[in-house]
């Protein structure tokens, strides 16, 4: 006889407008077996938003008990439910419950599949006006002025554009704190409330910004930073890259390569690398 196991749905809900809402998502709420909400209130006030009757039974999943339910919910799984996983905004696992089932549900040969859903992380980069061809989430940061600073020096020279998440409460001295980290002048973009009515992005260097968030700032908050600029070319005199070139010759590469591989290390044009090179072989 062939085991037949369920299958387990994380879900993406509307960060803010509900009309947002992925059109699956209904029929997930409708038919899953079991629900698993990060709060079973926001739940409720979605569903209803959103016109639908859940049939199968709802449990709460959150940080506080996601260790003890874990198990709980891989069984249901392994006894063919259909388990959906919902947090209160957003798709589940992105700084949200769902990383800890996700392994677990693997782990015990349960398929997983999601229904794509709004994401404060990508939405809060398209309104940055900050590159987005490649970024970094770095979630939300220690709540410890000392943890906080050491992490923001840890990415200090991170060329990605970042996205953080912050707290309304909090999000003054984070603000400073990166200021401080990577340069008054760097840009950011604070987005809050996305998709809400006061929806509300504030664009401008970290400095600016910290300054604004002084007098507080209220609702879901996240601040995407741009990347640290790229290092100038290091400085150095024709002397200099000629022997670079020298030393990489008597490594055994050709002098074409060397000169290339120079001009490459130092951000400078072959012909300049060439020059220096030049200009050595006929010096007295």
């Amino acid at each position: 006889m062939v085991s037949v196991t369920g299958v387990l749905v994380l879900a993406g809900t509307p960060i803010g407008d509900v009309e947002d809402a992925p059109p699956r998502l209904r029929a997930e709420l409708a038919g899953a077996d079991v629900i698993a909400a990060e709060d079973t209130r926001r739940l409720r006030r979605l569903t209803q938003a959103l016109g639908v009757v859940p049939t199968g039974r709802v449990v709460s999943y959150f940080e506080g008990n996601e260790v003890a339910r874990t198990p709980e919910l891989v069984a249901a799984l392994q006894d063919g439910s259909r388990v959906l996983l919902v947090t209160d905004a957003g798709m589940p696992s992105v700084s949200d419950p769902g990383y800890r089932l996700v392994d677990a549900a693997v782990a015990a040969g349960i398929k997983v599949t999601a229904v794509p859903g709004p994401s404060a992380v990508l939405t809060a980069l398209a309104l940055s006006a900050l590159p987005v061809d490649r970024f970094a989430f770095e979630g939300f940061l220690p709540r410890k002025a000392g943890d906080r600073s050491r992490q923001l020096a840890q990415v200090a020279a991170e060329p990605r554009t970042m996205v953080f998440f912050e707290a309304p409460h909090r999000i003054a001295e984070t603000l400073e704190a990166m200021a401080a980290a990577f340069g008054a002048d760097r840009p950011a973009a604070v987005c809050r409330e996305l998709t809400k009515t006061y929806e509300e992005v504030k664009r401008g260097p970290l400095g600016e910004l910290a300054a604004w968030a002084a007098d507080g700032v209220r609702g879901e908050i996240t601040v995407v930073v741009a990347g640290a600029p790229p290092a100038a070319p290091e400085e150095v005199g024709p002397a200099e890259l000629a022997r670079r070139v020298a030393v990489r010759e008597e490594a055994g590469e050709r002098r074409k390569e060397a000169i290339a591989a120079v001009a490459a290390e130092l951000g400078l044009r072959k012909s300049i690398v060439f020059d220096a090179v030049v200009a050595a072989k006929h010096a007295p």
